[in-house]
């Protein structure tokens, strides 16, 4: 996290923040169960917190974690940060105890925020401050009576001025740390300098982004804010002006009449979510025709998941791929795409953004040649946290990133993965991916999702066993129909060995397939 040299700039999250203050004044930037925030409050709250922040040692450069619910408290806290010139770390409050602890130890914080109920078990060391739902504003009766002045007696004091004034930052200082899920391995923490967020704020809106303010609309959040979607890319939601609506848990038919309340028009879900969606009946008695697209990540979306999306809703439909590193921008399919998209490719490069495959040593690969798929744009992080080797790993002299997937490109420049080389299994000698038999199950129609995984064998060394949420689960589609069907796509020998039925699939906090839970949950549903 070094220092740069160059010209020095206001820092991004804090300065749209403050004009966002000015501009929206009374519309609401969060509505969630710590309350209603609006865009006026946020820009006072967090100037308030900011000198909290700041009595409790928080400096430039700092690391601050923010286990905190979704909300406008979380929001108020990442841009007190940010007015101090200090780095913040969003962490899960859905992970498991031991999990945030892990976090919280690498992350090796100046001080972290949290809610009350989320303290148990956080590491013993760890400086901690407390912040009730709905205050905006540290708990001084949770900390040491010195440690804290109130907030309306800091508000008058010198360092009230140095806040309002804002934290002047340079490109490459760090802004922004998110950590990916984990299901490779150790969870690591990347770094975003306020150069990925402009990059970020770039692709996402487009050319004239620094001068784009107002036109948003209301937003549903179907992710954690710690998740990257959030965290790097909130200045460009304040600067459009939007309302986010966050539920305190995911459920259809609460995400659907929030749709239809506050005329949402841009759905931005994983697919497992838009088929649970599907299957409400409140879609045949919502009004829904504010809907106009619809974004999905994080997950495969079969071809008849998105043909019965863009009928019911009547919209477009955008497969998007990206990763916590890449910044969460990456690849797209067009909304207006064939729906077999979905089942061949995750589209071609977003403007901004370069693509290549290429071979172990980094070298690109001829069109249609199976190899890592490597992004590079200004998104990308700029390093993993304390982690040079890892780092180093992800990230090409020339920064381009390793996705660690696997795929090809055809000469349109359209991607189509094949997986990743951690999740080969060898069946009878021959190497099976994952990604690929998924691909092919997701065609038959009767299959909403589907994740395939290893199970041992003692002939063959290992067998496909594949787990599946069907359309209609009093009918599923038995194994013999599934290779049938498959046989046409694929080679025999890819085909799944065993099939068995869920009623969904699970997935990580930040949405994505967990495969391991997966493997777990289809090994006990085959032997149960």
């Amino acid at each position: 996290m070094t220092k740069s040299r160059c010209p020095t700039i206001r820092a991004v999250l804090s300065e749209i923040a403050r004009e966002a203050g000015q501009r929206f004044g009374d519309r609401a930037v969060v509505v969630a169960a710590d309350g209603v925030l609006t865009y006026e409050e946020l820009d006072r709250a967090a100037d308030a917190l900011a000198v909290q922040l700041s009595q409790r040692g928080v400096a430039r450069g700092d690391r601050v974690g923010l286990l905190l619910p979704s909300g406008g408290d979380w929001v108020v806290a990442a841009v007190a940060v940010s007015r101090l010139g200090a780095v913040f770390a969003g962490i899960s409050p859905t992970l498991s105890v031991p999990e945030r602890a892990t976090l919280i130890s690498l992350l090796a914080a100046r001080l972290t925020l949290t809610d009350p109920t989320l303290l148990d078990g956080l590491p013993l060391r760890a400086e901690i401050a407390v912040m009730k739902p709905g205050s905006r504003a540290i708990d001084s009766a949770a900390v040491e009576p010195a440690a804290v002045e109130p907030a309306a007696s800091a508000l008058s004091s010198p360092a009230a001025d140095h806040v309002a004034a804002d934290h002047v930052a340079a490109e490459n200082d760090a802004a922004v740390i998110c950590f990916t899920s984990g299901t490779t391995g150790q969870p690591k923490a990347a770094v975003y300098c306020i150069s990925q967020l402009r990059g970020i704020q770039s692709i996402d809106l487009g050319p004239g982004a620094e001068q784009r303010w107002g036109g948003g609309s209301p937003m549903l959040a179907s992710t954690q804010f710690a998740h990257v979607g959030m965290s790097t890319k909130l200045p460009w939601y304040l600067r459009l002006g939007n309302t986010l609506h966050v539920m305190p848990r995911w459920r259809a038919e609460d995400a659907l009449q929030l749709v239809a309340q506050h005329r949402i028009s841009t759905l931005g879900v994983v697919a497992p979510q838009l088929a649970l969606m599907l299957r409400s009946p409140l879609m045949d008695s919502l009004d829904l025709s504010c809907v106009t697209s619809i974004i999905a990540g994080g997950a495969a979306s079969a071809p008849s998941l998105i043909r019965e999306a863009r009928e019911r809703f009547g919209a477009g439909y955008s497969i998007r791929y990206s990763s916590t590193e890449s910044g969460g921008v990456g690849i797209a399919t067009a909304f207006d795409s064939p729906e077999e998209d979905g089942l061949q490719t995750v589209g071609i490069a977003r403007p901004g953004v370069e693509v290549r495959i290429a071979d172990e040593q980094d070298s690109p690969l001829q069109t249609g040649e199976v190899g890592e798929l490597q992004l590079r744009s200004a998104a990308v992080m700029q390093q993993y946290w304390n982690d040079p080797s890892a780092t180093h790993s992800a990230l090409t002299a020339d920064r381009w990133l390793r996705t660690g997937d696997l795929a090809s490109m055809d000469s349109t420049g359209r991607v189509m993965l094949a997986g990743r080389r951690s999740e080969m299994y060898i069946r009878g000698g021959y190497n099976v991916f994952p990604a690929e038999v998924e691909a092919a199950l997701l065609e038959h129609p009767g299959v909403i999702s589907a994740v395939v995984v290893p199970y041992p064998d003692e002939i063959l060394g290992e067998l496909g066993l594949a787990m599946i949420c069907a359309q209609d689960p009093e009918r599923p589609p038995t194994l013999e129909e599934l290779r049938e069907h498959g046989s046409h796509l694929i080679a025999k020998y890819k085909l799944p060995d065993m099939v068995v039925i869920a009623p969904s699939l699970p997935l990580t906090t930040a949405q994505k397939l967990d495969r391991a839970a997966a493997q777990t949950m289809a090994i006990k549903l085959l032997e149960a």
